[in-house]
């Protein structure tokens, strides 16, 4: 094959055998090989759920491909634990229990194969693995945030076959009590008096997956208007999404999640119609407290969301013997495709990447289009801006400007949106209008809002307004709200420790959450701060090349210093605190 066919790369490789597939054949070979296809199918739906790819699947095996060591924990993790239900409902001894071996290494792609020593690896690395187990190499280990909910036995060091030098391996499960720090349950008795509740992803049941994102945005749109209602403590979108697809005991979500009542339910689209049921339930009693079911026409979606919204808090405020004084109606748009549209755009904005940022814009504009007064559309086309601008992407000319005329649009057709309001801000701060921003920002503390990624969102912008403690305070809340928060909170109030001068605090922090480019930068700063400069170096190193690949995949120049630092500097109020930054990068080793 010319070598111009291949892609050489480094990847997370996950390999899973069925365990003594041979004897299950002997017994009955047709339903040996039924029962491993199925379990292959199900666990390639876990595998892409988790954002990896199944490139080969053949009798008794399966090769799968992740960009995260810890995505490919979480969906190995995920389908053992339902493999093992699924396994103990059959009335029979065919059954396919699987081993799974994952290792980071360097493969080979050509026709959809993956073939190289990571496969190989992690090929050794399942043989190891107890039946029904996972057994993951030291180096995958060493990437995965210790705050997700794993359990690790360190297996020391193993001769491998085919491998000079001996590779440290350790067993994984699920953690069946988190602990440590960001792990620590919430008791939310001792945080809030307000009653917790947690709205799980509503199943899709159209049998497309294409509308799964129609479901998720009509979740996402339930925890939105019920974080509006001051009498309620919601749990963040983040922590309840963690336990989509799975099966689910109600009790033991809600203690995780700390939560004394959950929502659940499912949406069903066929043609111009829509079912939704919903179903509030007491964790503690496991009892229903309330149930109904919503055929609706497309065009009422958002009347039936209103009125799911109104009868769970109404519902809840009842068992309390409260009044509900707000009302909970509000219309985000009369176009149905400019809602798709929304939830499209989302996604894609989620993702945070150059290409995907462009097509997140292109989808936002779609949807205003097909509703010019969608002032959520335009809170999110705003956003796409802004990042372009900061991160130094530059796909759009003069993206400051768009991105503070269509906040401003946002707002003019819900002053009340907060997120909207942080945008703007943002877009002030690149022009340096910093007390306009801080206007702003006092108007979302104002709207006081129960969003964890408004308020982490918010705590950000506060930072660099040079309010440390207010804006520390606000990611530490966000954090609190959502149990499962996202990396992007831990990166945030990393940069907030090192501006604070708690360079340990941020290493700490910041270890846990490397997601882009500037959270090493600000990690190398801080090690160098603590003296740890050989660290400081190694990290230092690592930023310039990831920022490096970014600029050059989005066709910017990365020759200079200037260059590779881009815009960030807008981000600083005052000189001083810029330079804050810039001497840690300096003292790591950054030149002029």
């Amino acid at each position: 094959m010319d070598k111009d066919q291949l892609s050489r790369k480094l990847a997370v490789i996950l390999h899973a055998d069925v365990v003594d597939s041979t004897g299950l054949v002997r017994q009955d070979e047709i339903l040996a090989h039924e029962r491993f296809r199925d379990a292959f199918r199900r666990f390639s739906e876990t595998i892409s759920n988790h954002n990896g790819v199944a490139h080969e699947i053949r009798g008794d095996a399966l090769v799968a491909e992740f960009s995260r060591a810890s995505d490919a924990v979480s969906a190995s993790v995920d389908f053992q634990s339902a493999n093992a239900l699924h396994i103990e409902s059959l009335q029979d001894e065919i059954r396919p229990i699987v081993r799974v071996g994952i290792a980071m290494g360097e493969v080979v792609v050509a026709d959809n194969t993956v073939t190289g020593e990571g496969i190989v690896l992690a090929q050794r690395l399942e043989q190891l693995a107890e039946a029904g187990g996972i057994c993951i190499q030291g180096a995958a280990y060493e990437t995965i945030p210790k705050r997700l909910p794993f359990e690790y036995e360190n297996l020391g060091e193993q001769e491998l076959k085919g491998f000079d030098e001996p590779v440290r391996a350790y067993a994984v499960k699920q953690q069946l009590q988190p602990h440590g720090q960001n792990q620590q349950k919430v008791s939310t008795t001792d945080v809030t008096e307000k009653p917790s509740i947690a709205v799980l992803p509503l199943s899709n049941m159209s049998g497309d997956p294409e509308q799964e994102y129609f479901s998720d945005g009509i979740t996402e749109d339930i925890i939105t208007e019920l974080s509006r209602f001051p009498i309620l403590y919601v749990i963040a979108r983040h922590s309840s999404f963690a336990f989509k697809g799975e099966k689910i005991d109600i009790k033991e979500v809600a203690e995780k999640l700390s939560a004394q009542y959950v929502v659940e339910g499912s949406v069903r689209r066929v043609g111009n119609r829509v079912r939704i049921t919903a179903q509030l339930i007491d964790a503690e009693t496991g009892k229903h407290i309330w149930a109904e079911r919503y055929d609706r026409e497309l065009d009422d979606i958002f009347a039936v969301q209103d009125e799911v919204t109104r009868a769970i808090v109404a519902t809840i405020a009842a068992q309390l013997g409260k009044t509900i004084a707000e009302n909970a109606s509000r219309k985000a748009t009369t176009s149905i495709k400019s809602y798709e549209y929304l939830l499209q755009a989302n996604r894609k904005f989620n993702r945070f990447n150059p290409d995907d940022n462009i097509a997140a814009a292109r989808l936002y504009q779609q949807a205003i289009e097909r509703d010019p007064q969608f002032s959520r559309a335009y809170a999110g086309l705003a956003n796409t801006y802004a990042v372009d601008y900061f991160l130094g992407w530059l796909r759009t000319e003069n993206a400051l400007q768009h991105s503070l005329e269509n906040a401003r649009k946002s707002l003019e057709f819900d002053s009340n949106d907060a997120l909207a309001r942080c945008i703007l801000a943002w877009a002030l701060i690149g022009y340096g209008q910093w007390e306009e921003a801080e206007l702003e920002l006092d108007r979302v503390l104002a709207l006081k809002p129960g969003d964890a990624d408004v308020l982490a969102e918010l705590g950000h912008a506060l930072l660099h307004a040079g309010r440390l403690d207010v804006g520390i305070a606000q990611l530490e809340e966000a954090i609190r709200l959502n149990p499962l928060f996202p990396d992007l909170y831990q990166r945030w109030l990393g940069q907030g420790y090192y501006y604070a001068g708690r360079y340990q605090e941020a290493i700490n922090t910041l270890r846990a959450a490397l997601v882009d480019a500037w959270d090493y930068a600000y990690l190398a700063a801080s090690f160098a701060r603590v003296g740890e400069l050989e660290q400081a170096r190694d990290t230092l190193n690592k930023f310039i090349a990831k920022r490096q690949k970014v600029l050059k995949s989005s066709g910017v120049s990365a020759n200079t210093t200037a260059e590779l630092l881009g815009n960030i500097k807008d981000n600083f109020r005052t000189e001083a605190d810029w330079r804050h930054l810039l001497d840690g990068l300096h003292m790591a080793g950054l030149t002029e």
